[in-house]
């Protein structure tokens, strides 16, 4: 079956929380989140669950479990946190939950990012995606120019096909 015909056959509407990761940020200051949510309801999807916690692992793996754990809960995206600072822990939280990782997420990510934005500082990204409790998980860097890219040129084109393969 063509990829084409696998994306016909996936679900139509799906249920996404979104998280976002700061140490500084909170609702109106969240350009990011919002631009996640902004750029999900345009494209029919139902956010269901959005929250902003600190940049410690503990609540971070917690806000992500609640995600994987509902029933209702399809796709986690979160953003911050993926950054090479001591203070960016999101990737390492989330990796300890992750039965799957999507490594074609992350370099392509970082692939797209230096060709078409900021040149070599795309090292320095740490986007990521993994599966957990058939749930889809993204982490996306903070800023609203990665996110935008992300979810504009990788998970807003091929979510559905995702989710629907994670459920066969």
């Amino acid at each position: 079956m063509s990829v084409e015909e696998h994306k016909r056959q996936a679900k139509e509407r799906l249920n996404i929380q979104v998280v976002t990761i700061s140490d500084t940020r909170d609702v109106d200051t969240d350009k990011s989140g919002k631009l996640i949510v902004s750029l999900l309801e345009q494209e029919g999807y139902n956010v269901s669950d959005y929250s902003i916690v600190k940049d410690e692992p503990t609540l971070i793996r917690s806000a992500v479990l609640r995600g994987c754990e509902s029933d209702e809960i399809d796709v986690v995206i979160t953003n911050g946190g993926t950054g090479i600072s001591k203070r960016d822990q999101t990737i390492e939280a989330i990796q300890t939950i992750v039965e799957k990782e999507m490594t074609g997420f992350g370099e392509l990510f970082r692939y797209i990012s230096y060709a078409e934005d900021i040149g070599p500082a795309a090292m320095l990204s740490r986007a990521f995606a993994g599966i957990s409790m058939n749930t889809v998980i993204f982490s996306l860097p903070g800023s609203t120019g990665a996110v935008k890219l992300a979810m504009e040129k990788l998970i807003l084109p091929e979510v559905r096909h995702i989710v629907h393969e994670v459920n066969k």
